[in-house]
């Protein structure tokens, strides 16, 4: 039975039949698996390649899964960079000939000439007999490769670069395998100019981000409902106590029912601004809106720009601009006056030494002389106070200074029946400093204690002039106060007096620079001014200089 089953075999051919039939599956299988590795490849590309991952990672996993179907040794990139074709990376990174960085010449280069053909290149670097050695070959020798395929890097129609693999066997590749191997040249080239755009977008978003951090203005993005989307560094010192920023409404924090131009951006959908004074500063905020790409306003930029240097400047050249006006009318009167004042003066003396007068008519020549000599005092201090000298720092007495003011206002407040008490401590030491700044200073606290007393009901008006010594922080300093019974200021008026044209008086009276400029005055002159009041009793200003030995 078993001779006849073989010898139907023999004659059938059933057995080969199957052997054929198991080749044929076996090779198809090892096809299908085959496909499914190059898939793999390709999807893997695709998956894993992002900016954190390096190519050379990238090359060294693509190679791995390359070997366990194609006998590949090694593979390298080169890129073209402004006309360039350089060797960008190699796996292994052990088999180099030509180091990382090299350029490829563009005469008699393998790689020049696949990328100029914009075709697949299939070399064998041992039968090279009619045609003169490439450039490359010396350095495929020395890694023993004896086998090359080159494929460009073709994106967006363009060659970027040449992906090169190398096997120390020869390669029958396959049509089909070729196509796969320049469909993973195409996606490399898609994925190398992905993250080219990548991270042009990262360079971009740095610049605009380090732009957006430097500018020294206070910065704010907010959302229609005034909540914090973002803030540069410098918007971070009107943040420093709000606590969780997440949750900070920035609208809230800065603008007052008064003054809101968020607000009103908001509503008109149009760029607004205002004025605002946060702490002791005085700011000018921007407001401008930002729409979407269906034109809905969806945030707003808050720019806060702080102008106190700015307003105090101004503040200080109107108050010069009124000085020099002054300077130049006091000249002009002075030399009208001084004429008739010395001719006054010159016979009253020419008579109390020439007649024999009796007592009440020379004591009546005495007060004209006396008051013509008082006149000349009070025009020369007047000269003296106008005249804008640059800060001429020199040597100099606050008595002195304070004196000198008294001169000009004193009959001033007497004859508003103000009281004058001068507590002045004697031998003072001098200070560095501008005798007619620092009086100017003076005379501006004294103004403002008689437009107080004025607006005061009381009987018993009273100014206290003093200066004393006092030591601050270690800092021997002299302290003048000005202090006056009048009517006083609330609490959140005294946080706003010295701010540029921030004014309690009336048009007629003031337009908000006296204390602004005094601040300047005094803190170029290394000291501050400061101010303490309560509401119906009167205030107490108070001016610090620094005494250098």
């Amino acid at each position: 039975m078993k001779n006849r089953e073989q010898m139907i075999e023999l004659l059938t051919g059933v057995q080969s039949s199957k052997r054929n039939y198991y080749t044929e599956l076996k090779k198809t299988i090892h096809e299908l698996q085959k496909k499914n590795i190059q898939l793999e490849i390709i999807n893997e590309l695709m998956k894993s390649f992002n900016v954190d991952m390096s190519m050379d990672d990238m090359l060294k996993h693509v190679l791995e899964k390359l070997k366990t179907i194609f006998p590949i040794e090694r593979i390298s990139l080169s890129l073209l960079h402004g006309g360039e074709l350089v060797l960008a990376n190699i796996y292994p990174f052990e088999t180099f000939e030509l180091t990382i960085g090299s350029l490829h010449p563009t005469k008699n280069s393998l790689y020049w000439h696949v990328l100029q053909s914009s075709e697949p290149y299939y070399h064998l670097v041992e039968t090279n007999k009619n045609h003169e050695a490439w450039f490359e070959d010396y350095a495929f020798s020395k890694l023993n490769l004896v086998a090359i395929n080159l494929f460009p890097l073709i994106s967006k129609g363009h060659v970027k670069g040449i992906l090169s693999l190398g096997s120390k066997v020869k390669m029958d590749i396959h049509p089909s395998d070729r196509a796969f191997f320049q469909q993973l040249a195409d996606q490399l080239a898609v994925c190398l100019e992905n993250v080219r755009l990548f991270n042009e977008l990262l360079e971009t978003k740095k610049q605009w981000e380090e732009t957006f951090q430097a500018v020294s203005d206070a910065i704010f993005m907010v959302d229609v409902n005034g909540k914090l989307i973002q803030a540069n560094q410098s918007a971070l010192q009107y943040l420093s106590e709000a606590g969780n920023l997440n949750e900070l409404n920035v609208a809230r924090l800065l603008f007052t029912e008064e003054v809101n131009p968020f607000k009103e951006t908001i509503l008109t959908k149009s760029p607004s601004s205002s004025k605002l004074h946060i702490e002791k500063k005085v700011c000018e905020c921007y407001c401008f809106p930002i729409f979407n790409d269906a034109n809905q306003l969806y945030a707003t930029i808050i720019y806060i720009k702080d102008v106190t240097a700015k307003s105090r400047i101004e503040a200080q050249l109107i108050q010069s601009g009124k000085l020099a006006a002054i300077g130049e009318m006091a000249a002009g009167v002075a030399h009208e006056l001084n004429n008739p004042l010395t001719a006054i003066m010159g016979n009253s003396q020419l008579l109390l030494r020439k007649l024999d007068l009796p007592d009440s008519s020379h004591k009546l020549l005495e007060d004209i002389y006396e008051c013509g000599k008082r006149s000349k005092n009070i025009i020369r201090n007047l000269l003296t106070f106008s005249r804008q000298d640059e800060y001429l720092f020199e040597k100099c007495s606050v008595n002195v200074a304070a004196a000198q003011v008294l001169s000009l206002v004193g009959n001033q407040l007497y004859k508003e029946a103000i009281e004058i008490e001068t507590r002045f401590t004697p031998s003072l030491p001098l200070i560095d400093g501008s005798c007619q700044q620092i009086g100017q200073i003076i005379l501006n606290l004294l103004l403002n204690a008689k437009d107080a007393l004025e607006d005061s009901k009381r009987n018993d008006k009273k100014i206290i002039l003093q200066t004393y010594l006092q030591e601050v922080d270690g800092l021997k300093t002299i302290i003048l106060t000005v202090e006056d019974n009048g009517c006083g200021m609330e609490e959140s008026v005294i946080s706003e007096i010295f701010h540029p044209f921030f004014t309690t008086k009336n048009g007629l009276k003031g337009n908000g620079l006296g204390l602004s400029v005094s601040l300047g005055i005094a803190e170029a002159h290394g000291g501050t001014l400061e101010a303490e009041s309560t509401l119906g009793e009167g205030s107490t200003f108070k001016l610090i200089l620094p005494i250098n030995d």
